[in-house]
C-alpha cells in the first residue's frame, strides 16, 4: 500500500483510477452506528473518529482488490466545508429543517480530518460548495483525462455522475453501483435523475419538488414525457386531474429544485486533480496518531501491515480476536469485575463492526443425521450455537416449522431444511422435496441440544422461536438474545431488528425475505421456496445473529447493562411466550352483537352529519371534511398539510368541539365507532385461534423508549376504556366455565414513582398515609379542606397529577378541563409552588440529558435522547419532555416486567393454578379457578407490590387493586 511520494506528481492520464470518498457522510455513518466512545485519558468524544478510522483502514484495503478496477492513482476524501453554500442564495430554506450536530459530534470533525491526514491521503474541502460538487468536478475532470473514476458512497445525489467510466462503491453494503442499477432502484438512468430529483424532491435537504409526486411516478413521467421541461410544457395531457394541476401550478418550484439538486461540475478547485496523486501510507506517522487517540487495535494493526517498530504499539492492548476467539470470556458481567476496560470493549466492538464479510457460498445444506449429529456435537463442544428457525407464517402459534440453520462461528453457518414443498399444485401445498431430513428424525437430534442448559443459544428475537417450538414439545434453555441485548443497550438510538442491526454494526445488508419469497400477490411461504435459497437466507441469520452477539454481549459489561438484561430482559422471554401461548376466551356472539350496535350508532350519527354539514359528503374522508370545515362552514383554528390538504386530526377537531362547534364533535363520536368496529368488534373474531378456540396476542419487547410492552395481532392495550362503548370491547374478553378473570392493577404508580425519585416529602407522606393523593392535592393547591371536597376541585387536581408527569402545558391543561390558559397557567404554576421539589426533579433530569445524551429508570435502564440539544426549539422542547416522562413511565414498567418475571414461581410455590393471561401498562390479567381466586388475588397483590425488592428500595409503598369475575370490564 506504498509508494515513493513524487516531488512532481505526473497530470492523470488514461488507465489511471481516482477514487473519491464522500467524507462528510462517512462521519456520520460512524457517529450513528456506534456506541459513545471517549478518550480515556482525558474524555474526549472520539467515536465517530474510530469508526471513521477502521472504515476508511478497511477501505484503503478493498481498494486494492481489483473487483474496484485498477488499484486507485489518486484518492481524497471529500468534506462538506460550512452548512451554507451557493444553494441557500437560490433558495433560503433549502436544509433549514436539519438540526445541529450533536454537541458531542463536533469537536470530532477537525479530529477527523486531521485522522485523514495521517492516513496520508487528500483532504479536500471549499467554502461555498458541497463535498457533492467537489466530487462532480473532480470526477468529470478525471473521465475527461480518460481515468476511470469510483465513488464512495451510496448517496442518491451523486448517482447523477454515473456513467461507463464512473462508478459509486457503496461501502457498507459492499456494493458496486452502475448505470444498470441506478435504473433498477429508481427506473431511471443516471442521465434523469436530476429531472426525477426535481419532480419528487427531497425532504432530508428541504427541496420542495412537486407535491404529490413521490420517485416512481417521477420515473413513469420521465419516461412518457422524457426531461422535466418537456413534461412541464405538455403537462395539460396528463389525464390524473390532481397531477396535471400540481405540475402546472409548481412548475417553477419544479425548475427551483431542478438547481438546487443538480451539482456543479466547475467548482474553482483549490487542489487540482494531479495533486491527489496516491502517497502510501506513513507507517510511523499514521502509528503514531492512532496510538494518540488510544484506538489500541487499530494502531496494532495498522504497525503490522506497515512493519512499524512493534514498540509503536501498546502491549497491552485488547484486540476484537480475543472476543471473536472466546465467547465464553465475552459472557462476563460488569458485577463479576471483568478485566478489560470499557473503552479496551468499546474498541474492540468498532473494530469487529467494520472487519467482517459475508459468503453466502461457504454456507452448507445439511441433509443427513450424521452431519447433524456433528454439528450438534461440535456446538455441544464449544458451549454456544445461534440458530433460527424458518416457518411458513409470523403467527407462532399456527405457522409450520420449515426448517432450522445453525451457527457456530462467523461464516460456519448450515441450514436443516425439513418441509420444504415442491409446489402447490394440490390441496395440501404440494409434495416434500426429496432429500431432506424428516421432521422426526431432525428434531429427535436437534431438541437435547436446545433444552441442554450447558449450551449457550444464541437468537434474535428468540420469543417466536421458543413459542414456535414449545408446540413440537421443544423447550429452549439457556439462551442469549441479540434483540433484547441491543435494547438493554441501546434503547432510544435506533431498531432492534436484525437487518438494522447488521447494517450499523456489521456494514452488512442481509438478504431481503422478499427476494426469497417475492412479494405482493407473488408472494409465496417458506416452504415453497427452493432450498438453495433457502439455504443462503436462513443460515446467513444464524451468522449475522451470532456475528451481533459477539460485538454487542461484551458491551454488557462495558456499559454497566448486565443486571438490567439479565434480570428484566432476557427472564421475560420465557414468561410471554407461555402467555401468548395461553391466550384469552372472547364471545363471538358479543362482538357480533356489538358490531350491530356500532353501525347503527354510526348511521343515526351520519343522519346528524349530513344536516349539520348542508349535504352528503364521505365522512371518512379527510379531505371532503376538511373543505367542509373550513372551506364551506369557515370555523377557525384551519391549518393546512404539507399536502395542501386542510387537517382534520384529532387534536384539531377536539378544539373545534370544545370551543361548542357540534359538527366536529359528531366527527369525533363517528370516528370513535367507526374505530371500535373496524378494529375490534370485526376484527377480534378474525384472530380466533381455530384449533384453541382463544385469542393469541403478540408481544413486543423492544419497541418502546421507556421499557414498556407492546401489543399487535391484535392489540389488545389501546382498547378504549374512558368512553362507554369502548368498555364494551372488554366485556367480550371472558372467562372459561368454571374460572374467573382477575385483575390486578396499580394504583397510580407512576405518582408513586415520581414522589420516590423526585423525593417529595407531601407526596410520600400522602401516600405512605394511604390518602386519596388527588384530594391531597387539591387542598395543598387550592386551600380547601380535603372532607367535603367538591368532586370537581378533585378533578382538577387529578389532571394536574397525571398530566405533570408527561410535561402537560397551559394550553393542553386548559383544552382537558374547560378553563381559560391563564387559570390553567395558574394551577401549574401553584402546583410547583405547593411541590417544589417537582420542578428542582424535573430541572435536573433535563439537564442529566443534555449532559450525557440519556435518562435512567431506578434500574438503570437507560433511555438515549441524541436530540436534546437540538437548536430546533420544538425538536428540543420534545425531547425535554419525554426525558422527564421516561424514567417515571420507564421505571413503572420496568416494576411490573419484575412483578411478571417472579408470578409463575410465586403461583407454584402455593400451588395455585392461575395462569397469568394479559398485561396492559400497568394492569395484569388471570384466568382463576373459582375456588382459588381469594388465595390467588393475596398472592398476585403482594408480588406486584413487592415486586422492587430486594434490588430497589422505593421509599413510597406500592398499592395494587384486584377484582375477579366473569369478564374483563367486570374484572377491572
Amino acid at each position: 500500500m506504498s509508494k515513493p511520494k513524487d516531488s512532481h506528481p505526473a497530470a492523470v492520464k488514461s488507465g489511471d483510477h481516482l477514487m473519491l470518498v464522500d467524507g462528510s457522510a462517512y462521519i456520520f455513518r460512524a457517529y450513528h452506528a456506534l456506541p459513545p466512545l471517549t478518550r480515556k485519558s482525558d474524555g474526549l468524544p472520539v467515536g465517530a473518529v474510530a469508526g471513521f478510522c477502521n472504515m476508511l483502514w478497511k477501505l484503503l484495503a478493498v481498494a486494492e482488490d481489483t473487483s474496484l478496477g485498477e488499484k486507485p492513482t489518486h484518492f481524497a476524501v471529500i468534506f462538506d466545508a460550512s452548512s451554507k453554500t451557493f444553494r441557500n442564495e437560490i433558495y433560503g430554506e433549502y436544509k433549514a429543517n436539519r438540526s445541529e450536530p450533536p454537541d458531542d459530534l463536533r469537536p470530532q470533525f477537525a479530529i477527523i480530518r486531521e485522522a485523514t491526514r495521517a492516513f496520508n491521503v487528500a483532504c479536500i474541502e471549499k467554502d461555498g460548495f458541497e463535498a457533492d460538487d467537489l466530487i462532480a468536478t473532480y470526477a468529470r475532470l478525471a473521465e475527461e483525462a480518460g481515468a476511470h473514476v469510483t465513488i464512495v458512497s451510496s448517496d442518491k445525489d451523486l448517482m447523477q455522475l454515473v456513467t461507463e467510466r464512473i462508478i459509486m462503491f457503496d461501502q457498507m453494503k459492499d456494493k458496486i453501483i452502475r448505470s444498470a442499477d441506478v435504473v433498477e432502484k429508481f427506473g431511471v438512468g443516471p442521465d434523469k435523475m436530476i429531472d426525477l430529483q426535481a419532480l419528487a424532491g427531497d425532504s432530508t435537504d428541504n427541496v420542495p419538488g412537486v407535491p404529490g409526486i413521490g420517485a416512481k411516478t417521477a420515473a413513469q413521467l420521465l419516461q412518457e414525457f422524457g426531461d422535466l421541461e418537456t413534461l412541464l410544457s405538455r403537462a395539460a395531457e396528463i389525464k390524473q386531474n390532481k397531477r396535471r394541476e400540481n405540475l402546472i401550478e409548481f412548475a417553477d418550484q419544479a425548475r427551483l429544485s431542478r438547481r438546487l439538486v443538480e451539482l456543479d461540475q466547475k467548482v474553482p478547485l483549490d487542489s487540482q486533480l494531479d495533486e491527489l496523486a496516491v502517497e502510501g501510507l506513513d507507517g510511523p506517522k499514521l502509528v503514531a496518531f492512532l496510538k494518540g487517540m488510544e484506538f489500541t487495535t487499530l494502531t496494532r494493526r495498522v504497525a503490522e501491515a506497515t512493519q512499524t517498530e512493534a514498540e509503536a504499539v501498546d502491549a497491552t492492548s485488547v484486540s476484537v480476536d480475543h472476543w471473536e476467539g472466546n465467547a465464553q470470556q465475552a459472557n462476563a458481567s460488569d458485577e463479576s469485575g471483568a478485566a478489560h476496560s470499557p473503552q479496551a470493549l468499546a474498541e474492540a466492538v468498532t473494530a469487529a463492526a467494520f472487519g467482517q464479510s459475508i459468503d453466502h457460498a461457504s454456507y452448507e445444506c445439511i441433509t443427513d443425521l450424521e452431519t447433524l449429529t456433528a454439528w450438534c456435537d461440535a456446538a455441544r463442544k464449544q458451549g454456544f450455537v445461534s440458530f433460527d428457525t424458518e416457518a411458513t407464517s409470523l403467527d407462532a402459534m399456527q405457522a409450520d416449522l420449515v426448517g432450522v440453520s445453525l451457527a457456530l462461528a462467523p461464516g460456519k453457518a448450515a441450514y436443516v431444511p425439513l418441509q420444504h414443498r415442491s409446489g402447490v399444485d394440490d390441496l395440501l401445498g404440494g409434495g416434500m422435496v426429496e432429500g431432506q431430513l424428516s421432521l422426526r428424525d431432525a428434531l429427535t437430534v436437534i431438541k437435547p441440544l436446545l433444552q441442554d442448559p450447558a449450551v449457550l443459544k444464541i437468537a434474535q428475537n428468540l420469543k417466536y422461536d421458543a413459542l414456535l417450538l414449545s408446540r413440537y414439545d421443544i423447550e429452549v434453555i439457556g439462551f442469549d438474545d441479540t434483540m433484547l441485548l441491543s435494547y438493554a443497550l441501546d434503547t432510544g438510538r435506533g431498531g432492534h431488528g436484525m437487518d438494522e442491526l447488521s447494517q450499523r454494526w456489521l456494514d452488512h445488508t442481509p438478504i431481503p425475505f422478499k427476494q426469497v419469497a417475492g412479494s405482493g400477490k407473488n408472494k409465496i411461504t417458506f416452504d415453497q421456496v427452493p432450498i438453495e435459497a433457502a439455504t443462503a437466507y436462513a443460515a446467513e441469520d444464524a451468522d449475522v445473529t451470532l456475528r451481533l452477539w459477539q460485538v454487542l454481549k461484551p458491551r454488557l459489561a462495558a456499559d454497566r447493562m448486565t443486571r438490567l438484561y439479565e434480570t428484566l430482559e432476557r427472564p421475560m422471554v420465557p414468561v410471554l411466550m407461555r402467555m401468548e401461548s395461553r391466550g384469552i376466551s372472547v364471545d363471538r356472539q358479543m362482538l357480533s352483537r356489538l358490531s350491530g350496535e356500532f353501525a347503527q350508532g354510526m348511521a343515526g350519527l351520519e343522519a346528524e352529519i349530513t344536516t349539520l354539514a348542508g349535504e352528503q359528503f364521505n365522512i371518512g374522508s379527510p379531505k371532503q371534511l376538511g373543505d367542509i370545515l373550513f372551506g364551506k362552514m369557515g370555523l377557525p383554528g384551519g391549518k393546512k398539510t404539507k399536502t395542501g390538504a386542510w387537517s382534520t386530526s384529532a387534536s384539531v377537531l377536539e378544539d373545534l368541539a370544545a370551543e361548542g362547534h357540534d359538527l366536529p364533535r359528531k366527527i369525533v363520536d363517528w370516528r370513535q365507532l367507526s374505530k371500535l368496529k373496524s378494529t375490534y368488534s370485526d376484527a377480534l373474531p378474525g384472530f380466533i385461534n381455530p384449533d384453541t378456540k382463544r385469542v393469541h396476542t403478540s408481544y413486543s419487547l423492544a419497541s418502546t423508549t421507556t421499557g414498556r410492552l407492546s401489543s399487535s395481532d391484535p392489540n389488545l392495550q389501546n382498547i378504549p376504556v374512558r368512553t362507554e362503548a369502548g368498555r364494551k370491547i372488554r366485556k367480550a374478553f371472558v372467562a372459561e366455565p368454571g374460572n374467573k378473570l382477575l385483575s390486578a392493577d396499580y394504583s397510580q404508580i407512576e405518582l408513586r414513582v415520581l414522589a420516590h425519585m423526585a423525593d417529595i416529602p407531601q407526596l410520600k407522606q400522602a401516600f405512605a398515609d394511604g390518602l386519596d393523593i388527588h384530594a391531597m392535592t387539591a387542598s395543598e393547591m387550592f386551600n380547601v379542606p380535603i372532607e367535603g371536597m367538591d368532586p370537581m376541585v378533585r378533578r382538577q387536581a387529578k389532571a394536574i397529577n397525571f398530566g405533570i408527569i408527561y410535561g402537560i402545558s397551559a394550553f393542553g391543561l386548559a383544552n382537558q378541563l374547560g378553563i381559560s390558559r391563564t387559570d390553567a397557567k395558574t394551577y401549574i404554576d401553584t402546583y410547583f409552588e405547593r411541590f417544589p421539589g417537582i420542578r428542582d426533579y424535573m430541572e435536573a433530569t433535563k439537564a442529566f440529558a443534555r449532559t450525557h445524551g440519556y435518562v435512567e429508570t431506578i434500574f438503570g435502564r437507560r433511555a438515549h435522547y441524541p436530540e436534546i440539544n437540538s437548536k430546533n426549539p420544538n425538536m428540543r422542547a420534545f425531547m425535554e419532555r419525554a426525558a422527564i416522562n421516561a424514567p417515571i413511565q420507564g421505571s413503572a414498567a420496568d416494576i411490573i416486567r419484575r412483578a411478571m418475571v417472579r408470578m409463575e414461581a410465586a403461583l407454584e410455590q402455593t400451588t395455585l393454578s392461575a395462569q397469568m393471561l394479559l398485561q396492559v401498562h400497568d394492569e395484569l390479567i388471570f384466568e382463576v379457578p373459582e375456588p382459588e381466586v381469594e388465595a390467588t388475588k393475596a398472592v398476585v397483590c403482594k408480588t406486584m407490590e413487592n415486586a422492587c425488592l430486594p434490588l430497589i428500595d422505593l421509599s413510597v409503598p406500592l398499592q395494587v387493586d384486584a377484582r375477579a369475575a366473569d369478564n374483563w370490564e367486570a374484572a377491572h
